[in-house]
C-alpha cells in the first residue's frame, strides 16, 4: 500500500531543544519542527519519521512568540549552517545554559557549585563572521546553470544554493558567487567537491579538493583568483598530507596569536583549529585562570591538538606535557614549541581513547590535568582519573551529553566535585554547545 503523502499540519510548540527545533506533541507522538520557538502556533511538513519521534520543516508562523526576531541570512531556513538566527544573542546563550544544566543534572546527576559567566566576544558584531575555518561543499548543478558552493541543507543532503554566509570570516563571506563562477570555469568542476577554508591572522587559505589533476588552464584561473583576492591557494589531491601550495614560492604557514600569552601557533589548513578567534582567546586564558597553575605545577594537557593550551600553560607551569592522537599535530606541536623559544613543554602521540591506566606517562603525579576532547568525550581517561592524581581538572567541552558522563563518573566515583561551570559561544547561531567544568578533588 503506498504511503499517504505528507501534508502541512498545525500545532503548538511546548518547548525547544538546544539547536532551534521546536517540540510539539501530535496524536502522542513528539515532532521536532525545526527554526519553532516555544509558545508558537506553526505550520509544519514532516520530513524524516522515526519510532519515537518525527523531524518537521517549519512552513509557516501562525502565532510569533516576542523572542522571535528576523535572521540577517538570506539562506536561514535552508541551509544547515545555522540554526539559532531567528532568536537573539542574549537568548541564544540562554538556550544553551539551559541545554547545559539539564544535561548535568538529568545525565550527570550534578550540579556545579558555581555558575560561570558565559564566555563570547562581546566585541561590536562579534556574533557574525568568526568562522575561520570551515569545509564548503561543491556540486555541479545542470538543472541550475551553476556549481553551487556552500553549507549542506538543513532538510536534506544537498548543498544549499546560497550566495554570502554570514558567519563565515571576511573576505569569504562574499566570496560564495565568486567561487562558484571560477569552478565553473574550470575542467574538473564536476570532480570537485569540497573548498577548506583556513584564515590565519596573516593570511587567509582555500584548500581545493580535486579528485582529477587541474589542467594548465584551471591552474591559470586558481592562481588568478587567489591573487585578485589575497587568497593562498592549495591542491588536495588524497588526504590531508596531500595538500600541497599552488604557489610554493609564495606560500606562507598560517598563524594564529594568543596574545594574553605572548604564543604565536602556526597550523596548516587542514588542522583542527577553534573556529572563533576571538572566543578560543577567552576560552584559553579562562582554563588556565580555573586551572589556577603556579610556576611548581606540572601539568598534563590531554587532546592537546597543536598546542592551543599547552603553550600558554607552559608560560606558568613548571612544565606541560600534551598528548594528542594525531601523529601530526603532535609534530607541529614541538614545531610551534620550539617557535616560542619554549623548552618546558613536552608533546607525545598516544590514542587516548585505548589508556588503562598502567601508562608510566599517566602515574607521575600531575599537579593539574586540562581535557579538551572531541564530542565522543574522555571516558576512558576519568576512569584513570585516580591513577592521574590531579587534584584539579578544567574539562572543555564540545558536547554537554559526554561532558554530563564523564562528571558523573569524576563525582560520584573518582572524589570530585564539581567547583564551577558555564557555556563557551563559540558557534554563535548554531546548536553547538561549548562549555568549560572545573573539577577540585574532595580527599
Amino acid at each position: 500500500m503506498a504511503r499517504k503523502p505528507r501534508e502541512p499540519e498545525t500545532a503548538l510548540i511546548e518547548s525547544v531543544t538546544h539547536d532551534g527545533r521546536g517540540i510539539a506533541a501530535v496524536t502522542g507522538k513528539k515532532v521536532f519542527v525545526a527554526g519553532a520557538l516555544e509558545g508558537e502556533t506553526v505550520t509544519f511538513l514532516r520530513r524524516k519519521r522515526r519510532r519515537n519521534f518525527d523531524e518537521a520543516e517549519l512552513l509557516a508562523v501562525e502565532s510569533p512568540s516576542p523572542l522571535r526576531i528576523k535572521p540577517r541570512c538570506a539562506a536561514f531556513g535552508t541551509c544547515g549552517g545555522c540554526a539559532l538566527q531567528h532568536v537573539s544573542a542574549d537568548d541564544q546563550r540562554r538556550i544553551k545554559e539551559r541545554t547545559l544544566r539539564d544535561n548535568l543534572e538529568r545525565i550527570g546527576r550534578v550540579q556545579p557549585d558555581t555558575w560561570l559567566p558565559p564566555l563570547y566576544d562581546t566585541s561590536e558584531g562579534g556574533g557574525w563572521h568568526y568562522r575561520r575555518r570551515a569545509r564548503l561543499a561543491v556540486k555541479d548543478v545542470a538543472a541550475k546553470g551553476r556549481v553551487l558552493v556552500g553549507f549542506r541543507e538543513a532538510h536534506a543532503p544537498y548543498v544549499c544554493d546560497m550566495h554570502r554566509c554570514e558567519v563565515l570570516a571576511k573576505p569569504v563571506d562574499g566570496l560564495i558567487d565568486a567561487l562558484s563562477e571560477l569552478i565553473g570555469a574550470l575542467s574538473i568542476r564536476a570532480r570537485l567537491p569540497q573548498i577548506e577554508v583556513a584564515v590565519g591572522d596573516n593570511v587567509i587559505e582555500l584548500v581545493f579538493r580535486v579528485l582529477d589533476p587541474p589542467s594548465e588552464e584551471d591552474l591559470k584561473h586558481l592562481g588568478a583568483f587567489g591573487d585578485a583576492h589575497g587568497l593562498q591557494i592549495g591542491l588536495q589531491s588524497g588526504g590531508p598530507d596531500s595538500v600541497v601550495p599552488l604557489d610554493s614560492d609564495k606560500h606562507e604557514p598560517l598563524v594564529y596569536q594568543l596574545p594574553e600569552h605572548t604564543i604565536d601557533i602556526e597550523f596548516r589548513a587542514t588542522d583542527f583549529v577553534q573556529v572563533n578567534a576571538a572566543v578560543n582567546r577567552l576560552m584559553v586564558s579562562a582554563a588556565i585562570d580555573n586551572l589556577a597553575v603556579t610556576s611548581n605545577h606540572s601539568v598534563l594537557d590531554l587532546y592537546c591538538g597543536i598546542g592551543n593550551f599547552s603553550l600558554p600553560l607552559a608560560r606558568c607551569a613548571a612544565e606541560v606535557t600534551g598528548v594528542e592522537g594525531e601523529k601530526a599535530q603532535v609534530a607541529q606541536s614541538r614545531r610551534n614549541a620550539d617557535k616560542n623559544g619554549i623548552s618546558n613543554a613536552d608533546f607525545r602521540q598516544a590514542d587516548l581513547a585505548k589508556v588503562d591506566g598502567t601508562e608510566g606517562w599517566l602515574r607521575q603525579g600531575w599537579d593539574r590535568m586540562l581535557l579538551d576532547p572531541a564530542r565522543s568525550g574522555a571516558a576512558e581517561i576519568v576512569a584513570c582519573a585516580d591513577v592521574i592524581g590531579a587534584p584539579r581538572i578544567v574539562y572543555v567541552s564540545c558536547h554537554p551529553g559526554t561532558l554530563a558522563r564523564d562528571a558523573d563518573t569524576l563525582v560520584h566515583t573518582k572524589g570530585y566535585r564539581l567547583e564551577a561551570a558555564g557555556i563557551i559561544d563559540m558557534f554563535p547561531h548554531t546548536g553547538h554547545v561549548e562549555s568549560i567544568a572545573v573539577f577540585q578533588k574532595r580527599y
